[in-house]
């Protein structure tokens, strides 16, 4: 196995968990963010009283395993029961302090809560089958909870990430008693998540160390060194020097083409099933916001129902996987992360995101949440609020803003204009090595570390980095959907990657990333027709750079990125065109970058006109 190191001159990680760990980092590893410690419910709750939780009650699935389930029940002042039930199935731990927070708290507003660990997971009997088995167990688990004297009949779901899925899943089978489900940062597949585009999304696939066993990893892995280890080689073996390879990611490297053993669990053939409403909750900075923007469409377009299709609800604020209201780390009182403050308006209630939708669906009190628009986004930049109806947005015009250089565009930067250009062929060049990778920074990075809108203005200095940036605004515009960029490019490798990235470069200098995107150029035309590239021939690409909401303010410059990595977000391509898992060998990639009217490479980006 080959071991490598960080280049020299690319920041350290200090040692945490892969997942962020269950505690809060000390301040001073939050670059500017301010901690803002959640409200503590044993400093503002009375203690629960005797009878009003039972701990470690098994459900009994059909095939006989048994799974751990603790039951939280609101307080005497409600009387006693039954209630309407919040449900909450993890593989992380049900004891989470985070989670028992919200519990109190549901609890306070007249809910019952089951807090359950997943099959294979904590206290719970059986094998992990990762995503497969929420379907069965999810649909089983809805069934003994609507059939307990403490439940009224009406259920929902909360929340995030692996337990967002958990939600969706089994919402297709319908039980009777579940009546609405609100999955944070969730998944119609992992298709989009564990591979993107094909790409293995390198550093969330490694995050399954933290699930060896039957419990999480924490704080042996605080004490890891990530640094040496994202760079393992081949991928196959990589996780032997820690322990054995977990099978669900040895699945994700055997399977880089979209076949069973990703649609098995997939929601894409399920949108049809789904006959009540959902509430989805992501942010532009969480690595599922491009799922959660397919889970929407599929479920307000195709779901059996019309109080599926129509009662369903997006909130997407500026937030990430883990710096958000329902985050282990939190935004400063002002709104502050990472290099932008987007103000007090932007900390929305996780509590209340929830009772304001479930009290509507399971109690049936008017909360108004009916009469809003489906989509609720926040701009960032102007950093205001605002409802929408349809994703993209229906007045969207589509501005091309073509690249263009003298060839200079590592030394001098290179333009982006919205004129064709006139030059019939230009190019830039650079030299990708896989040995010193881009380092990831900002943008929809997974844990809290480096995820967000970071400063990007040191990573533009490389030069493997071109750089593309508009004239200085004369006025104000809003880019509000999803992003792209067509590219023509060639490279003297038969297999590459080529990056996009797009920043709001401020007055002051700051490069603030938005959003970014991958193309492995076997997969160019999809991964179900791999095909190498012939050396030095030149190639239309188009690289998804998922999706964003900013006002680029007057003064401001618009800016485009390409590059040919970036890592450990994703794994690097090693140029040789070998087998992905397999492969240790690497060789550098001569990459040329074309543009003029012959190859108008361009960023496509959605104006939103002002009304």
């Amino acid at each position: 196995m080959k071991m490598a190191t960080w280049p020299s001159g690319l920041r350290r990680r200090s040692a945490k968990p892969l997942f962020g760990g269950s505690n809060p980092p000390v301040a001073s590893k939050l670059l500017n963010f301010i901690w803002c410690k959640m409200k503590n419910p044993l400093e503002n709750l009375p203690l629960v009283e005797p009878g009003r939780l039972m701990i470690n009650v098994p459900v009994t699935m059909r095939d006989g395993i048994k799974l751990s389930a603790d039951i939280w029940l609101p307080p005497s002042k409600f009387g006693n029961g039954p209630w309407p039930v919040l449900l909450l199935r993890t593989i992380y731990d049900n004891q989470e302090s985070r989670y028992i927070e919200w519990t109190r708290y549901f609890n306070e507003s007249g809910y019952a809560v089951v807090l359950q660990d997943c099959r294979g997971r904590g206290d719970s009997e059986g094998v992990w089958d990762p995503y497969v088995c929420e379907l069965y167990d999810g649909y089983d688990t809805h069934e003994w909870i609507g059939r307990q004297s403490w439940c009224d009949g009406n259920l929902g779901t909360f929340g995030l990430s692996y337990p967002g899925f958990t939600q969706s899943l089994p919402a297709s089978l319908n039980s009777k008693y579940l009546k609405a489900i609100a999955p944070i940062a969730s998944q119609q597949d992992n298709y989009g998540h564990h591979r993107v585009n094909g790409v293995i999304h390198h550093m969330v696939c490694f995050a399954f160390l933290n699930m060896l066993g039957k419990s999480m990893q924490y704080e042996a892995l605080k004490h890891f060194d990530q640094d040496s280890f994202f760079f393992e080689l081949p991928l196959e073996t990589a996780m032997e020097k820690v322990s054995d390879t977990h099978p669900y990611f040895k699945g994700v490297l055997e399977h880089e083409k979209y076949d069973e053993w990703w649609t098995s669990y997939s929601l894409i053939d399920k949108y049809q099933d789904m006959e009540f409403p959902s509430l989805f909750i992501t942010g532009w900075y969480d690595s599922l916001q491009n799922e959660n923007f397919k889970i929407f469409n599929g479920w307000t377009k195709k779901s059996k129902t019309k109080d599926a299709r129509e009662k369903t609800k997006l909130i997407i604020g500026p937030w990430s996987h883990q710096i958000a209201p329902w985050g282990r780390v939190m935004m400063g009182e002002n709104g502050e992360y990472a290099d932008r403050v987007f103000g007090k308006n932007s900390l929305l209630d996780i509590i209340n995101m929830h009772t304001h939708w479930y009290d509507q669906r399971l109690k049936g009190i008017n909360t108004g949440i009916d009469d809003e628009p489906p989509i609720k986004l926040f701009v960032m930049g102007e950093n205001v609020w605002r409802y929408e109806n349809e994703w993209p947005l229906k007045r969207t015009n589509w501005i091309d803003f073509y690249i263009s250089s003298e060839g200079n565009a590592k030394s001098e930067k290179g333009k982006l204009k919205i004129h064709k250009p006139i030059e019939k062929k230009l190019f830039d060049s650079y030299i990708y090595d896989p040995n010193n990778p881009v380092p990831s920074l900002g943008s929809q990075y997974q844990t809290y570390d480096f995820c967000g809108p970071h400063d990007r203005s040191k990573i533009q200095e490389r030069s493997d980095v071109l750089v593309f940036q508009s004239k200085k605004l004369d006025q104000e515009i809003e880019v509000t959907g999803p992003i792209k960029a067509i590219i023509y490019v060639s490279s003297d490798c038969i297999d590459t990657d080529f990056t996009a990235t797009l920043t709001d470069i401020e007055e002051n200098g700051k490069a603030i990333a938005l959003c970014e995107g991958i193309v492995r150029a076997r997969f160019r035309n999809g991964t179900d027709n791999p095909k190498m590239l012939k050396p030095n021939k030149i190639y239309e690409v188009e690289i998804d750079m998922w999706n964003t909401s900013n006002l680029f303010k007057k003064n401001h410059m618009i800016c485009l990125e390409i590059s040919s990595s970036n890592f450990p977000r994703y794994n690097r391509n090693l140029n040789t065109g070998g087998n992905i898992e397999k492969g240790f060998e690497m060789k550098k990639a001569n990459q040329k970058i074309y543009h003029g009217s012959e190859y108008p490479s361009r960023l496509v980006l959605p104006i939103i006109p002002k009304e």
